[in-house]
């Protein structure tokens, strides 16, 4: 046990967290409610609806959230984590041959009226056992072994995940290499990702020999980067160039590939919504049907917005998925600019904090955890409000806390208060 004078619940726990996280919960219940609000409305209560079964998730999910704050010991996190990581690892492969095929995905148990997506739950248990593994004493990440070990851990629910269909779910993982920046990964990682991401939109919308100039131009700017900021036959300077080679090499593989890969790896529903949002082709009554309306109601809301419950793309349904995927929709036409801008405000606050507390963090288990906890609500925020602009294809993802659905409610419940928990464990005592 510590030694020192120990602090009180209001003292040890961080409010702020809590306070934003109930204003989401609030926010995305009344915009559930709003979406599938019509003209013979019906209580926000009635479990016959979305808003009312929503209302059953929240009160489970504060369920839940109690018993992680005061019923479970929170170092166990670390010591449970190759196990929770290996549960769901064979949940999310059982899930691709026990599951129906829901429009081109297999990513869900099926008990009755209860889904459960094992993806969901693979955020939390890979953060945990990547916080535990990177917090371990003697870990480097440029040595290749840890390095090995750190990327498979992301790499295999990820790879898995793609297997079901689930791209969006699968593209949150790449948030976990910001994780890996912070504890030490070399930032030429970064940038050939970066790099990859271009080339990729560049064959696409081009031809290989555009790629080709494009790939020369990044490999020049990364040649002018080594020479100017390495010394002269260092270990730095060596390694830049090696680096570079190879990128030279990769780099044309990767433009000759893309084409066939394009082709040949994503379904057809993944294409179309690829090559929509790159403008490559034109399908507003198609796969841009969804990106169309969704940029109706949220202009159509102007500076304040029509009102709760007002909105006439939310009211009659023009936007699908509105209460899940889409549900940035509803406020932006019900709350307009203000409305969106208060619901990002509240998210920025809310990563702000958790990377605020993780850094202010004693233990190296708990501040690894709150960066993979705030990089994978980035990257849930980034794509669904992109997704819903027009800036992102339409990959099916979830706004925390907000979206309907008691799988994704229940596991960002879960992930955040795993850290608001470590964080009030290392402040019980002063």
């Amino acid at each position: 046990m510590k030694s020192g004078v120990g602090r009180s619940l209001g003292q040890s726990l961080d409010w702020k967290l809590v306070v934003i996280y109930l204003l989401l919960v609030l926010i995305g219940w009344l915009n559930i409610y709003a979406s599938v609000y019509s003209s013979d409305p019906s209580s926000i209560f009635d479990w016959s609806v979305r808003s009312g079964k929503q209302f059953v998730w929240i009160l489970t999910a504060f369920g839940l959230a109690l018993l992680v704050l005061f019923a479970i010991n929170p170092r166990l996190w670390e010591v449970l984590s190759p196990y929770g990581y290996l549960l769901v690892l064979v949940l999310l492969v059982a899930v691709i041959f026990l599951s129906r095929d829901v429009k081109g995905s297999h990513s869900w148990f099926e008990f009755g009226p209860i889904k459960f997506q094992p993806a969901e739950i693979s955020k939390i248990t890979t953060s945990l056992l990547l916080a535990a593994v990177l917090s371990r004493p003697g870990f480097h990440m440029n040595v290749r072994k840890d390095f090995l070990m750190a990327a498979a851990i992301i790499a295999l629910p990820m790879l898995v995940i793609v297997g079901e269909s689930e791209t969006g779910s699968a593209l949150v993982y790449v948030g976990f290499l910001f994780v890996l920046y912070r504890e030490g990964l070399s930032g030429w990682f970064l940038g050939v990702i970066g790099a990859a991401i271009i080339l990729f939109i560049v064959t696409l919308k081009t031809s290989p020999l555009v790629s080709g100039l494009v790939l020369a131009a990044l490999l020049l700017a990364g040649l002018i980067y080594v020479l100017r900021r390495t010394r002269r036959y260092s270990r730095d300077r060596r390694f830049g160039l090696r680096l570079l080679l190879a990128g030279a090499i990769l780099g044309g593989l990767f433009i000759v590939s893309t084409g066939f890969a394009f082709d040949h790896l994503l379904a057809e529903h993944q294409r179309l919504r690829i090559e929509v949002l790159l403008g490559i082709r034109e399908d507003p009554a198609g796969v841009g049907y969804n990106v169309r309306q969704s940029m109706i109601a949220i202009g159509s809301g102007g500076f304040w917005g029509k009102g709760f419950l007002q909105g006439t793309q939310t009211t009659f349904g023009f936007v699908p998925e509105q209460s899940t995927d889409f549900i940035f929709c509803t406020v932006g036409e019900e709350w307009g600019f203000v409305g969106c801008l208060l619901v990002i405000l509240l998210y920025v606050l809310l990563i702000r904090r958790i990377i605020y507390d993780a850094e202010e963090s004693r233990e190296a288990f708990t501040r690894i955890y709150g960066l993979c906890l705030a990089s994978c609500l980035f990257m849930h925020l980034f794509i669904n409000i992109g997704m819903t602009i027009g800036l992102m294809p339409v990959i099916g993802i979830p706004l925390p806390f907000l979206s309907y659905g008691g799988s994704s409610l229940w596991a960002f419940t879960l992930m955040l208060f795993i850290f608001v928990a470590l964080h009030r464990q290392e402040n019980k005592y002063f």
